[in-house]
């Protein structure tokens, strides 16, 4: 298979619109389209077939990297079309290769129905902005939204640093450094730790996955910058339990009282196929410290956050079964999608029941029954 076929592979890929091609042995190449897999009307793949593949992509270094760990990550430009993120890794003996699609136009808050909140708390100077939910949710392209919005509106310093970059931003009023981790800086600690001595105003920090990048984002955003950052957790209380969870128990105390006053806003979201159109639409939960909150976050009262969230309709706080639920009435999503990704699904199902609806799903049930041990 020579470099032609994974470009005509790639131009499907763009021209579907799909999410992901996977490369696989044993089976043909497969999109990912709307949240379902697809296999292309082409020849099976097999061990040759993947490595030719593979070396057509792969820069030397990372190939270097998937013989000596197994696998290895990095992201390329597809022409002036597309970016894409590609993981390659050995299974079975084999390779398999998985290529995200980054699309290059950056939305509006519009077009991704972010709450209007949203901009009202990014102009502010200083403290920490979360977006969260799982895989493939998309926090990446709500955070280019909104870097491009400040990037647009108002001449800040901003810094990312994300691993691989995904969007990539001009320089817009405001002036913009994306750093890549594994290739321009060796870690997110370490490019945090940079940034501070940088004149940042804003930063975005693209996952805080240990102690040392979260002790480094609160510590940024309380000395007086914009810190955007990322967890994989769903739902606003439980990314606060999250990141407190992360430090010893000596110091949960003390991060509590910095998150109560650091901690401006947690945008957490989840991705979802609709029914009545082709394509996806994302739900979200929307937690605004408001001093009540705060308050709730310092006495360790999290549990106590989501009924707060509820009485915060004012201030367009909103939870995220909520929206599910509003997205569903409308007739935009499943009943099956709305519970899979739901934080209370017993509840869902309840109220979808309620209302004379049905849920296909059998073992959901059983699933209700294991929680219930």
């Amino acid at each position: 298979m020579s470099s032609m076929q994974i470009d005509r592979l790639l131009d499907t890929v763009v021209k579907t619109g799909a999410s992901d091609l996977h490369l696989t042995t044993g089976r043909p190449p497969t999109l990912r389209l709307h949240g379902g897999l697809r296999n292309l009307q082409t020849k099976v793949l097999d061990a040759d077939d993947m490595v030719a593949l593979m070396k057509s992509i792969t820069p030397e270094r990372n190939q270097q990297e998937l013989q000596e760990e197994g696998g290895t990550d990095f992201g390329f430009a597809y022409g002036t079309r597309a970016r894409f993120r590609v993981s390659v890794f050995r299974q079975r003996g084999d390779l398999a290769i998985v290529c995200r699609q980054i699309p290059n136009d950056l939305l509006t808050f519009e077009q991704i129905g972010l709450p209007d909140m949203t901009k009202e708390l990014i102009r502010r100077p200083r403290g920490m902005f979360l977006v969260t939910g799982p895989t493939g949710s998309g926090k990446t392209t709500s955070l280019a939204t909104m870097i491009d919005y400040v990037n647009q509106t108002y001449d800040r310093h901003i810094i990312t640093m994300e691993d691989p970059i995904e969007y990539y931003h001009q320089h817009k009023k405001s002036i913009l450094n994306q750093r890549e981790v594994g290739s321009d800086v060796p870690s997110f600690a370490e490019a945090l730790r940079r940034a501070l001595r940088q004149d940042p105003d804003v930063i975005l920090v693209g996952e805080m996955r240990d102690l040392e990048t979260i002790e480094a984002a609160v510590r940024a955003a309380e000395t007086g910058h914009l810190v955007f950052g990322t967890l994989h957790t769903t739902g606003a209380a439980k990314t606060i339990d999250r990141l407190v969870d992360a430090f010893p128990v000596t110091q949960q105390n003390q991060i509590r009282v910095q998150l109560s006053t650091a901690l401006i806003g947690v945008l957490s979201q989840a991705l979802l196929s609709r029914v009545d159109t082709k394509g996806m639409v994302a739900a979200y939960e929307f937690l605004v410290v408001t001093p009540a909150i705060a308050n709730l976050i310092r006495d360790n009262k999290s549990f106590r956050i989501d009924s707060a969230i509820q009485t915060g309709k004012k201030f367009g706080m909103q939870l995220l079964d909520d929206h599910l639920w509003t997205l569903y009435e409308r007739g935009m999503i499943s009943a099956e999608e709305m519970i899979d990704k739901g934080k209370n699904p017993s509840a869902l199902a309840d109220k979808v029941h309620k209302v004379g609806g049905q849920v296909g799903r059998a073992e959901f049930d059983i699933e209700e029954e294991a929680h219930a041990e």
